[in-house]
């Protein structure tokens, strides 16, 4: 899970190419899912061209800026604040997202955007094992936790 919000990501997702088995197709495609770091695009994009080659093309199918935002003000204290009135050593820490959100799309029309889902949950969880797996799963005493936390927020923001 954080491996991937630390440097650029590329994985080929769809690929295609051909209608028979023993027929070489004249053309082939890959559709893959690209993932960069903000501020850092142009860089990202220069190097898929420069592997890519001459005689491959890049098209967008989808495409949105990387999202990046300031972690001050008023509402990450209250998010703070927050997560401290239900747990006093909890730290509210800035955090990079390696999934889509809908953030990139309000990022264009100049809203800020942070991502709030205080959820606790026993150390020895392997939370980032099962993540969208066919287990995934929480404890329901960390969804509690979450609840208060954020009707608590809804009061201070």
């Amino acid at each position: 899970m954080v491996g991937a919000t630390l440097r650029h990501t590329l994985n080929p997702t769809v690929l295609g190419g051909g209608y028979k088995a023993n027929v070489i197709p004249g053309a082939a495609e890959a559709q893959v899912d690209g993932r960069f770091l903000p501020g850092m695009e142009e860089e990202y994009f220069a190097e898929i061209d420069r592997l890519l080659g001459p005689k491959v093309t890049r098209e967008f199918i989808h495409h949105l800026p990387a999202v990046e935002t300031d972690f001050e003000g008023g509402i990450v204290g209250a998010m703070a604040d927050s997560l401290r009135a239900e747990d006093p050593g909890a730290h509210a820490v800035p955090y990079c997202l390696s999934g889509g959100t809908d953030a990139k799309s309000f990022q264009r029309l100049g809203i800020r955007n942070y991502g709030f889902a205080p959820l606790k949950l026993p150390p020895e969880l392997d939370f980032a094992g099962m993540f969208h797996g066919v287990d995934e799963r929480v404890p329901v005493e960390g969804l509690r936790f979450g609840v208060r936390v954020l009707d608590r927020f809804i009061d201070l923001a």
